[in-house]
């Protein structure tokens, strides 16, 4: 989301988002002289709720809740969707204070505009309000192209959010960024949307297991176990990654499954009764040892989701990277022994002597994934 300040010294309304690299600012507005602080401060905060609950309804898209049926969560997703056409009205013409009474809306996004739009009529300055609605146009609008896939300009700052869903436009540019480079180049992480790379990732994930575990005999759902007694390695959600996508789970429904799960996590719900009470009886023994009023919850190992829940969508990205990189270790701990066992110990001297490597390439390995990503690319789409 974009974030509104202001700037006391030079007497400026400011704009600033992520773009995954850093962050970017730009002036709005200047201030008029003489405005009280505390009103210019209740603008730049209800333009940054505006802008928070526009871009929920990015990381919420109503195509994602169970139902669309009036009343339901998607229908009530979609109605919030709609009311960006209300937002340019809310400004200019805010709901005022009458007899003591005043009009609040159901919609986050048309009461935070309202909220604006009153905190400008105290201002009463029609420049400040002309800059300002073109200021949530060009808001509106970055969360709009969102939407289509294209992070460019102010919607880039849509890659340091989790959605609910993935464009296929943006999991195409991921699969084809992963095609150049398997293990995850830079790009992937600031400039697809990271719901998008994930189901990219995922399918590329399991196709570095399916090379792994036909060079090592291990099964591709235990090859990151073993790979983690090479190197530390974030092992369990890619594992639980690929343990869905053995049972027939696609990419796109895996990932978007573990996110929403974790979002909704972070909004307080309960995201899954009927799997939390049998995850419960599978933990009794656990909860019994470590329940207590001393008890550290970070202690106890136990969690309500795989994810960071302030950053699931990153964090599960980054963690199916990690899961490429693990597979690429346990691959080539396999082929040094192999190497190893074709020497006999004249040559294999001569070969420490000379310092000459005797695993595959990080090359080899990352066309083999190619190979393998492409042979079952079906999962993918």
């Amino acid at each position: 989301m974009t974030r509104y300040s202001i700037d006391p010294d030079r007497r400026e309304l400011i704009a600033a988002w992520g773009t995954g690299e850093g962050d970017l600012a730009t002036r709005v507005a200047s201030l008029p002289a003489g405005a009280e602080t505390s009103v210019l401060l209740r603008l730049a905060r209800a333009l940054s709720n505006l802008s928070d609950a526009a871009w929920r309804t990015y990381t919420h898209p109503a195509s994602a809740a169970a139902s669309q049926e009036s009343g339901s969560e998607g229908w009530r997703r979609e109605e919030e969707r709609k009311s960006f056409d209300e937002v340019p009205g809310a400004i200019a013409r805010p709901n005022l204070p009458r007899d003591g009474m005043l009009d609040v809306s159901y919609s986050p996004l048309v009461e935070s505009a309202h909220r604006a739009g009153r905190a400008l009529h105290a201002l009463d300055d029609q420049k400040l309000t002309d800059a300002v609605l073109a200021e949530t146009a060009t808001e509106l609008a970055a969360v709009e192209i969102a939407e289509l896939g294209d992070l460019t300009g102010r919607a880039r700052q849509a890659v340091l959010l989790s959605r609910e869903g993935a464009s296929p436009v943006q999991v195409a540019a991921a699969d084809r960024l992963l095609e150049q480079n398997p293990f995850g180049p830079a790009a992937l992480l600031t400039e697809i949307d990271p719901t998008a790379a994930a189901v990219a990732a995922a399918h590329w994930l399991a196709a570095a297991a399916e090379v792994t575990a036909e060079a090592t005999g291990h099964s591709p759902t235990t090859v990151l176990l073993e790979a983690d007694d090479i190197e530390a390695l974030p092992h369990e959600t890619p594992t639980l990654v690929l343990q869905l996508l053995k049972s027939g789970v696609s990419p796109y429904d895996a990932v978007t499954g573990l996110v929403r799960h974790a979002l909704h996590v972070a909004d307080g719900l309960l995201p899954d009764p009927t799997g939390l009470r049998k995850h419960l009886e599978d933990l009794d023994d656990a909860l019994t040892e470590h329940t207590g009023p001393d008890t550290d919850p970070e202690d106890t190992g136990l969690r309500l989701t795989p994810l960071d829940p302030k950053r699931p969508a990153p964090d599960l990205l980054e963690d199916l990277l990690a899961g490429i990189h693990g597979c690429r270790l346990l691959n080539e701990e396999y082929d040094e022994l192999d190497d190893e066992d074709d020497l006999d110990d004249e040559n294999r001297d001569d070969a420490e002597h000379a310092g000459q490597p005797h695993d595959r390439s990080r090359s080899h390995f990352a066309q083999l994934v190619r190979e393998a990503a492409a042979a079952h690319r079906d999962r993918l789409i």
